[in-house]
């Protein structure tokens, strides 16, 4: 920061890992305002906080709506998520924002977010609660626990394996491909996908683009990564899941909003498809009394997928990065095209 000239203030709204505040404590140029608790700024603290600020860190739990951006007012620049996903922010709002301060000479306010860093650990997770999921491992955990492991019986606790299955990905993008490449070794016959478009990468896989249909009514494990769109919201429903083979595992590690949760439990508790993991659930946290966790054929995860220390600290640095980037009118490492 040059002799005499004012640090710009940033409202972080929740304590993030060590890398990414070492990397804004460096930082001469910036004030810091830091909500610093690791639960969620309550929303008047985070219209308090965001008033008259240069650059906001949030994250996906914070709704970045046009309440706090006018809150903010003209002197927010620099929006940096720590996420790969953005619909918590408002970006309609932004975008109009953008135009009217270009109008009068200026950048408007840029976005900066986290893709690619966490995409190994997600896939990572995906595996996980497929595995766990298909092999009944909770319930396993519960009968040894609860005393309920007598003798060994032919199909007491039998679940459904990978080898010689079928599994069909939804949305086989960054993540989509590092989960069907950690599947394919466990001996998979098949991989189908569908999305928008053929995706050249999926041949060294030997994928086969096909119709949703086609995909939910031949695949033994159906695997959700696509992005949350209009198009996909609620995309998982009745139909859908009736489509579904009654032997099929059910795996969402996208977004909440893309399947309908009411529609899965009654696939589930009917027996119309046989078992179900999900890392994302509308809302989060879901409720203890919700009628999901009743099931012992669903196992919820609280939003766990880029949950390592390494990835987590890589986020929160390249989301520390990409403040600064903006704030100095400098190329960020990840902005997000508005």
């Amino acid at each position: 920061m040059q002799s005499g000239q004012r640090p710009v203030k940033v409202f972080v709204t929740r304590r993030i890992p060590p890398e990414g505040m070492a990397v804004l404590n460096k930082a001469e140029m910036c004030k810091l305002d830091v909500w610093d608790s690791d639960e969620p700024v309550p929303r008047a603290e985070l219209l308090k906080g965001v008033s008259g600020a240069h650059g906001l860190i949030c994250l996906l739990s914070d709704r970045i709506d046009a309440e706090v951006l006018d809150a903010a007012g003209p002197s927010l620049k620099v929006i940096s998520t720590m996420s790969v996903g953005f619909d918590h922010l408002a970006v309609d709002e932004i975008k109009k924002r953008l135009v009217r301060l270009r109008c009068w000479h200026a950048l408007g306010i840029r976005v900066g977010y986290t893709p690619d860093v966490l995409t190994d650990a997600t896939a990572e997770l995906t595996v996980a609660l497929l595995l766990a999921t298909a092999r009944r491992l909770p319930e396993g955990v519960q009968e040894v626990k609860g005393g309920g492991w007598s003798t060994w019986k032919p199909l007491w606790l039998c679940g459904y394996g990978l080898s010689g299955s079928t599994v069909g990905v939804i949305g086989l993008g960054r993540i989509g491909m590092a989960i069907a490449r950690r599947l394919i070794p466990f001996g998979v016959k098949r991989l189908l996908y569908t999305g928008r478009q053929v995706k050249p990468q999926a041949e060294e896989l030997n994928g086969e683009y096909v119709s949703l249909d086609e995909l939910l009514s031949q695949s033994d494990f159906v695997v959700v990564s696509c992005s949350l769109t209009p198009e996909t919201q609620g995309l998982c429903d009745n139909s859908f899941f009736s489509k579904m083979k009654s032997t099929a595992v059910f795996i969402n590690t996208s977004r909440g909003s893309v399947v309908n949760q009411e529609d899965l439990y009654e696939a589930l508790s009917s027996g119309q498809i046989a078992a179900a993991g999900l890392d994302v659930t509308v809302p989060e946290p879901l409720p203890t009394d919700h009628p999901l966790l009743t099931l012992k054929n669903c196992m919820v995860l609280p939003h766990i997928g880029s949950a390592t220390y390494t990835t987590r600290g890589i986020m929160s640095e390249l989301t520390a990065n990409n403040l600064l980037s903006g704030l100095t009118g400098a190329s960020m490492p990840s902005e997000l095209v508005l």
